[in-house]
């Protein structure tokens, strides 16, 4: 794989939003990442596209052998098809003003060689000159990666269709992983939502995860990490099984869309600055340990080309913000999640849903408990899904159908596992409720944790069906989960307009002020925390004690580093500088007002 063209790109959002993004995108350089958690969505997705296509459509039938496995590869092949159909369209349109290939160039960072190609061909009076800078422009042009994302610890297990439980390489992660590894894809994986030992091991059976006899890695592995710690922990484990972790992305664990996955009150910035200071003596570590084994297996190169890159996604709003990540940590991609949820030439969003996303205020995002995983889920309140859940309870039946059964976990009331977003598992909940003498206040609080949640199976995925006027098993309900950096974007974009405001060519911000992005993640820790106090006032334990402090503690050296930091920012005015030193200065008084619950055993 070449260095990609662009320096950012689109991180996996929910299961259907990019779920085709690279064939909107990849055409003109820019990567994308695709969720393959849905093989029902991607089977149907298939043979949508195959039809748009004239291409060959043999249907997988769920309990056909392998099928999960099949369903991903077939997909992900049919996207790499397509993906070159589209790019050599554009890579042999006229080089000339409102074409596909200008296009590409245009949207080009402004210090692109192409570009810089690009204005020769436009500035040269020579034919011959044209000729030559118009074949080298086409030759040097190439797609955007169709990266992959697995949620490594949502690995439910898989039954046949007698209802007897399959062997474990069948669960659902490792179906996935297999789909992957078997599909003719050059580009890379990433691996979320936690540590999975047994997935992890699996990555050793499929050769793509190694060197080849050049030392080029034609399936990447990408982690996406919150800490430095976890990064080194999970790299090594890879490395000494001679899997080398090429990239590690880092998400901020609160300024996200999606599920948010909070640290200990580790800030973004701190964050970076360790992994900018560690990152050759992390990538030393894992050779070494990536050698041995290689060794063993006979693989013989020059190891001095393979790369450690570390990328960062997370509430990043303004160019000045994307060009100080590159610059100053080094990183060697930013990923821009939310903003293009707004961008129907990037992402999958259906039009009713678009519309209200476009006017979307601060108090509509929030962090909520709607996800069956137990994690907190960054959720929309006009979203259609949110809708239909507070319909059902207002008619008594709160819940919903569970016919996929991605998120199957909870065994309180069933042999098998059952998903507490289902209407099962939300009524034995209920009557268990019901049978408890408590106050009313501690009632309605626990009857609505118990009746948040929502079914993400059927309402990630429902844009798609909506778009592609496909039939769904139930009637498509929306589900969208984009990060609160979208208070800050109002109105629907075009692919160029976002493009154009990540290069700093144009402005997409609406009139409401917006502090760094670093200055809006430290807020969200500090309500964050001040909610998780708010629970623990009655009963505080020891432990709970020691991590609030912790957090505190971590909090504090974060805003320290910040303070640090400001001078740093060469790219923002003095005007801006001193809002964001006020800003933080603000919320470190606010972090100071939150006083911590007395232990129980003291009162």
């Amino acid at each position: 794989m070449l260095q990609n063209v662009h320096s950012f790109h689109i991180p996996v959002m929910g299961l259907a939003f990019t779920i085709d993004s690279p064939v909107k995108v990849a055409k003109y350089g820019i990567s994308s990442v695709v969720s393959i958690g849905d093989d029902v969505l991607i089977e149907d997705m298939r043979k949508y596209y195959c039809s748009q296509y004239t291409l060959p459509f043999e249907s997988i039938a769920k309990f056909d052998d392998d099928s999960r496995a099949r369903r991903i590869t077939a997909y992900l092949d049919m996207l790499d098809e397509i993906v070159q159909i589209e790019f050599e369209n554009v890579k042999y349109s006229p080089l000339e003003v409102g074409s596909e290939l200008t296009k590409y160039i245009e949207l080009l960072p402004d210090n692109s060689n192409i570009k810089n190609l690009y204005r020769k061909y436009i500035s040269s009076g020579s034919i011959e000159d044209k000729s030559f800078l118009e074949e080298t422009i086409r030759q040097s042009i190439k797609p955007g990666n169709i990266d992959v994302n697995i949620m490594a610890k949502v690995d439910r297990p898989s039954y046949a269709k007698d209802g007897s439980l399959l062997a474990p390489e069948y669960s659902a992660a490792s179906a996935s992983l297999r789909g992957y590894a078997k599909s003719k894809l050059h580009s890379s994986l990433i691996l979320s939502a936690g540590f999975n030992p047994r997935l992890y091991n699996s990555l050793i059976g499929y050769p793509d995860f190694f060197p080849n006899i050049n030392g080029e890695i034609v399936k990447k592995v990408v982690l996406k990490v919150s800490d430095f710690r976890s990064a080194r922990i999970q790299g090594q484990y890879l490395a000494k099984k001679g899997i080398f972790v090429s990239e590690f992305r880092i998400e901020s664990g609160l300024n996200c869309g999606g599920h948010a996955f909070p640290t200990e009150g580790y800030l973004m910035g701190p964050i970076l600055e360790e992994f900018k200071s560690q990152k050759e003596q992390l990538r030393s570590e894992l050779l070494t340990s990536c050698s041995k084994v290689w060794q063993e297996k006979g693989l013989l190169f020059d190891d001095l080309n393979i790369n450690l890159d570390i990328s960062v996604q997370g509430g990043i709003g303004t160019s000045n913000e994307n060009k100080f990540l590159l610059d100053y940590y080094k990183v060697s991609s930013t990923g821009w999640g939310t903003p293009f949820l707004l961008v129907p030439e990037a992402t999958n969003v259906d039009a009713e849903t678009l519309e209200n996303l476009s006017k979307a205020k601060a108090d509509q995002l929030v962090l909520s408990e709607s996800s069956p995983l137990g994690v907190p889920f960054n959720n929309f309140t006009l979203s259609a899904s949110e809708l239909q859940r507070k319909s059902r309870i207002e008619q008594g039946r709160p819940g919903s159908p569970c016919l996929k059964k991605y998120l199957v976990s909870n065994i309180e009331f069933s042999k098998e596992p059952i998903c507490t977003a289902s209407r099962q598992y939300i009524y034995h909940k209920i009557k268990e409720l019901d049978e408890k003498n408590i106050p009313k206040h501690e009632y309605e609080t626990a009857y609505d944790s118990i009746t948040a949640k929502e079914c993400l199976c059927e309402n990630l995925a429902a844009p798609a069906y909506t778009n592609a006027n496909l039939k769904a098993k139930l009637k498509p309900s929306t589900a969208i989960c984009p990060g609160p950096n979208l208070a800050f974007f109002s109105g629907k974009f075009t692919l160029k307009q976002m493009v154009d405001h990540i290069y700093g060519r144009t402005n997409l911000l609406n009139d409401v002020y917006r502090p760094n992005m670093f200055v809006n993640e430290l807020k969200l820790y500090i309500d964050y925390l001040r909610n998780e106090v708010k629970k623990h006032l009655n009963i505080c334990s020891s432990k709970q004690a020691g991590y609030f402090s912790g957090f505190i503690s971590n909090l504090n050296e974060g805003i320290k580093y910040y303070k640090e930091l400001i001078p740093q920012i060469k790219l923002e005015t003095s005007e801006y500088l001193k809002k964001m030193q006020n800003d933080i200065t603000k919320l470190e008084f606010a972090l100071s007002e939150i006083k911590l619950p007395e232990l129980a055993n003291q009162k």
